[in-house]
């Protein structure tokens, strides 16, 4: 318990209020360690007046900065002159100067004896307050003293005490300024007031208390209802029984009020309302988290969703696929389209490949530029050969035509017709059909000219007995052969042979007529066969009849006989 002395001294000296606790009779003014010990301001000059020592439970507090308020304003406000910190936790004013360890006496005539002893703590330098050497001592003072200084302190209590510094919230913390009109603390734009504060392909967000950079494909939807007081409701008609959030029912039963579905939420349209027992909550929907207050659009396409390509959306993403290809049943992973199966503009022929299509062409055409169109190859400007008389060009092929009495062979060959064997010839019964390259002859069957006589289908004969047949061949025999134009020389065409051997004889072979031009000439392999040989290139068509004789000699006998083989050479007009 607390024991309050008043001491009023005469006039020029001090006075002032002390306070005992317990036993130990400790000032309540000592800045020592007391129970609850206190700080206070002081009040009056040093040569007398009062101060107010508080004393209280340990751990006690001082006056708190947010005092008179409900809950401590938001925005991060600060205070201005609020309490040192560093000071005693108790509160309390102390009217008048310390005093250090002062005890009542009994005596009033020993008031000289009456004065305290200095502490250790009084004497050191820069202590405010006036010397504890100079208090009288309680018990000194006359009894009326006593009874006045306790009036005076009565009056004093009664009085209106020296109000407190005011509170006063003009610094606010970061990211906020002090608003004079609203007198509260409002939200810095920092996206204004900052030059370029998100760099490259960021957008800067104003955020409470600060700002946010995020990709400018980000959607943001602000969360005006996500901090600050619930809107008011508007007072019933009737008192409600049940808990906030129910109402009651015809049963007079509470049942929850179903928020969302009669629109009394603030969630914006963009949110959605989940209603709660008793309550209700405003969720971003999907594809967005909510960063603060803020609703943002998550960017899927950064956990690579999709195979080929993502567009991010917002609130969704959408996957994409290469040319080539198209989204499967998952509508993330792509599967090759069959370009063939979906009307491929290929002219002719497609061909259906990994993401991608190749259009070709049937045999005999080339792909035009545009890849697609096809163009029919000349194969005949391409080479002379490939065909042995003429090439017509024909689309997507070429064809091989051969002259007229020619045929052809395989593709590209011509070969000659024998009208005679196929019975394509007009002969007479009457003629003899000879067959050359490109064509036939009628020839007739008896050739003989006096004085010769046909002994057979070509052979014509000069009797002995008859004297026009002396300067002439005993024999003529008619043959027919046919060769190529421009074939190469020199060339073996025709092989004659001696049909009878005599013994003694020699025989020796030559061109008897039909070679002005010199084109033929005879080699003679031995005694009974020669060979006609080509000398130089011929062009047909043409016919050459060569006289090719025979002379057969016997020295031992004096006997020169000759016969003669009529050859007809038909040059044809084709090298073929």
């Amino acid at each position: 318990m607390t024991f309050l002395v008043s001491v009023w001294g005469p006039p020029g000296e001090s006075g002032g209020l002390v306070s005992r606790s317990g036993p130990q009779d400790r000032a309540l003014g000592d800045p020592g360690p007391a129970s609850g010990g206190g700080s206070g301001r002081r009040r009056g000059g040093p040569g007398g007046g009062l101060w107010l020592a508080g004393g209280g439970e340990a751990g006690g507090r001082g006056p708190s900065p947010w005092r008179g308020l409900r809950n401590p304003p938001k925005g991060g406000r600060r205070r201005r002159g609020g309490p040192r910190r560093g000071g005693l936790a108790g509160g309390g004013r102390f009217l008048g100067p310390r005093v250090q360890g002062a005890v009542p006496s009994a005596r009033p005539s020993a008031r000289r004896h009456c004065r305290s002893q200095p502490s250790r703590q009084s004497r050191r330098p820069g202590r405010r307050g006036p010397n504890p050497r100079m208090l009288p001592c309680a018990s000194c003072l006359p009894g009326s003293l006593l009874l006045w200084a306790l009036l005076l302190l009565l009056l004093g209590s009664a009085s209106p005490q020296d109000s407190e510094e005011p509170d006063s919230y003009t610094e606010c913390t970061d990211g906020y300024e002090w608003d004079p009109d609203s007198q509260h603390c409002r939200d810095v734009n920092e996206c204004l007031t900052i030059p370029e504060a998100c760099k490259g392909e960021m957008k800067c967000i104003n955020h409470y208390g600060g700002y946010l950079c995020l990709p400018r494909s980000a959607a943001v939807i602000n969360d005006l209802h996500g901090e600050g007081p619930p809107p008011p409701v508007p007072p019933a008609q009737h008192p409600n029984p049940c808990p906030p959030g129910y109402e009651p029912d015809d049963q007079e039963s509470c049942v929850d009020v179903d928020e969302c579905a009669q629109a009394l939420h603030d969630c914006r349209p963009s949110q959605d309302c989940h209603n709660l027992p008793g309550s209700y909550q405003c969720t971003c929907p999907d594809g967005y988290r909510k960063i603060g207050p803020e609703c943002v659009d998550i960017d899927e396409c950064r956990y690579r969703y999709c195979q080929h390509r993502c567009v991010n959306l917002p609130g969704s993403f959408r996957c994409q696929c290469e040319p080539g290809f198209q989204l499967g049943p998952n509508n993330r992973s792509c599967v090759d389209v069959n370009e063939c199966d979906m009307g491929a503009p290929c002219e002719q022929r497609c061909f259906n490949s990994y993401g991608t299509f190749l259009c070709r062409c049937h045999q005999g055409y080339e792909l035009h530029r545009d890849g697609f169109s096809c163009s029919d190859i000349d194969e005949c400007s391409y080479s002379s050969y490939l065909c042995q008389y003429r090439c017509i060009n024909e689309p997507g092929r070429f064809s091989c035509h051969c002259p007229q009495g020619y045929q052809l062979l395989a593709t590209r060959l011509c070969q000659d017709i024998d009208e005679c064997e196929s019975g394509a010839h007009q002969c007479s019964e009457a003629q003899t059909c000879v067959n050359f390259h490109g064509g036939y002859r009628c020839v007739d069957t008896n050739r003989c000219v006096e004085p010769y006589v046909q002994v057979s289908d070509n052979r014509c004969l000069c009797p002995a007995s008859n004297p026009l047949c002396r300067e002439q061949p005993s024999s003529i025999v008619h043959r027919y052969m046919t060769i190529t134009s421009e074939r190469s020389v020199p060339a073996d065409v025709f092989q004659i042979q001696a049909t009878s051997v005599y013994p003694g004889a020699y025989n020796a072979f030559q061109i008897r007529a039909g070679n002005s031009q010199g084109d033929f000439y005879i080699r003679q392999i031995n005694n009974v066969s020669a060979m006609l040989v080509l000398a130089r290139p011929v062009t047909g068509p043409r016919e050459y009849v060569l006289d090719l004789e025979m002379v057969t000699m016997n020295s031992l006998m004096s006997y020169r006989a000759s016969s003669v083989l009529r050859l007809t050479v038909f040059v044809g007009a084709y090298t073929f």
